[in-house]
């Protein structure tokens, strides 16, 4: 069966939950990130999606920024998106393209963009005037 690239592959699969109670380290559990993409062994792209005006957790906030900067130590840019959408129902898809980008980190800083900008167009911004420059 040939399968579209980006596209939900197993949807039961996928609505299953990840239960890291079990992987607790002090204050320390598991966390996830919603999308990763390794760009011809150029640089990354870290996403975190979220319902609006959800906060991301110190936690996570704290691992994806230490993640985005040792990536950039290793010599290849990175760069990590918080983007946001406003789709309430849990049984509804997400189209993250099309998320709005809250924040992003870049070059050891997290910035705001200046205007509205997609998920797909601030990873099409890096891929052009970063990665293929």
């Amino acid at each position: 069966m040939l399968y579209k690239r980006g596209e939900i592959h197993h949807r039961e699969r996928a609505k299953q939950i990840r239960d890291f109670s079990g992987l607790l380290y002090g204050k320390i559990t598991p966390t996830d990130i919603d999308g990763l993409i390794e760009y011809h062994n150029k640089g990354y792209v870290l996403i975190e999606t979220k319902l609006r005006d959800t906060e991301l957790d110190f936690g996570q906030k704290l691992a994806l920024e230490r993640m985005t900067d040792d990536l950039t130590r290793s010599g290849k840019q990175t760069i990590c998106i918080i983007a946001e959408h406003d789709i309430d129902d849990p049984t509804k898809d997400i189209n993250v393209a099309s998320t709005i980008v809250r924040e992003y980190r870049l070059r050891n800083k997290w910035n705001k963009p200046n205007n509205s900008h997609t998920t797909k167009s601030m990873i099409d911004w890096f891929i052009n005037k970063i990665l293929d420059k």
